[in-house]
């Protein structure tokens, strides 16, 4: 690195002829410009000027020296204000990684108008419901709940997900409607079996007073996608626990009913993971903003809340 900025002092005082106007040009003293260029001399073997009192020139050996080395120079300048600019335009290959159903449902319908606003970013999106390891698997970004937030890793939250008890209108026909959350131990189950560990997923409730309560079921059926669940019970083939980006459309069209209001499971923060924002890539610092954006305008948090 001194070598270089020896011979950018070289060059500078060649373009302007004296070392104060070199060094008004590269924020240096007069005097540092001088020991560079003396520096790069010294490291030769050659005198690259002629120096008088009143007037400074190149030598012939100077002179030579200026022509092979004044191209390759501005080439390096080229390239390091080329990476400049084409990290601060939004550009390249977007890799993120997002859980299958949600991805779908919520994040590429999102897709058309960001490629709108940003055509030069490519998006390379991984559809998997497991927490990625951001930085060791080359992500620029996640969404999804459950991370741990390792060094180098923030999150800006999208809403804290909620999950409420829910069946089809046609299989509440003729049943007795639950009070509370053992009346639905009669009622049959359609389970989730949880990806990470292969395990079904036992219900547990929670009142408005922070009260935890196990909710006994009978299973009917065992799926592993919330998206496969929401299905079953459209179709009435039970009572289902859906987390709330899954329900509160069925809800609010009647196809599903929601039952134990005031009732519901927290599951956590939904969150976009991205590495620190420290030298944070145009692509990915655009993507997290007009994601949060999209969902901030969507009112998303309002209604994926059970409570």
């Amino acid at each position: 690195m001194s070598n270089l900025q020896h011979l950018i002092s070289f060059v500078q005082t060649a373009e302007h002829g004296s070392f104060s106007a070199a060094a008004r040009s590269l924020g240096l003293t007069p005097a540092g410009v001088s020991k560079n260029v003396a520096r790069l001399e010294a490291g030769l073997g050659v005198r690259l000027f002629h120096r008088s009192t009143r007037r400074l020139s190149l030598t012939e050996s100077g002179e030579r020296f200026l022509r092979q080395v004044d191209q390759p120079l501005g080439a390096l300048r080229g390239a390091m204000t080329g990476v400049r600019e084409r990290d601060e335009a939004p550009a390249g290959t977007l890799k993120v990684s997002m859980g299958q159903a949600f991805g779908r449902r919520f994040v590429v319908p999102l897709l058309g108008e960001f490629l709108q606003r940003y055509p030069a970013i490519v998006p390379d999106w991984h559809f998997d419901n497991r927490a990625v390891d951001l930085i060791g698997e080359g992500f620029d970004a996640a969404i999804g709940g459950g991370f741990e937030l390792t060094p180098g890793v923030v999150a800006r939250e999208l809403a804290r997900v909620h999950i409420v008890a829910v069946a089809s209108p046609g299989y509440l026909a003729g049943r007795p409607t639950p009070r509370q959350p053992e009346d639905l131990a009669g009622f049959d189950g359609i389970m989730r079996r949880s990806s990470p560990t292969g395990r079904v997923r036992p219900w547990t409730l929670r009142s408005r007073r922070g009260v935890d309560q196990p909710v006994p079921c009978r299973p009917r059926v065992v799926f592993s996608d919330p998206e496969a669940i929401a299905e079953a019970a459209l179709l009435g083939l039970g009572v289902a626990l859906l987390p709330m980006p899954f329900a509160f459309a069925a809800i609010a069209g009647g196809t599903l009913v929601r039952l134990l209001p005031g009732w519901y499971h927290d599951a956590g923060p939904l969150s976009l993971y991205y590495p620190t924002r420290r030298l944070l890539p145009a692509k990915t610092r655009v993507f997290a903003d007009y994601l949060t954006e999209r969902f901030r305008d969507a009112g998303f948090a309002r209604l994926v809340d059970g409570r």
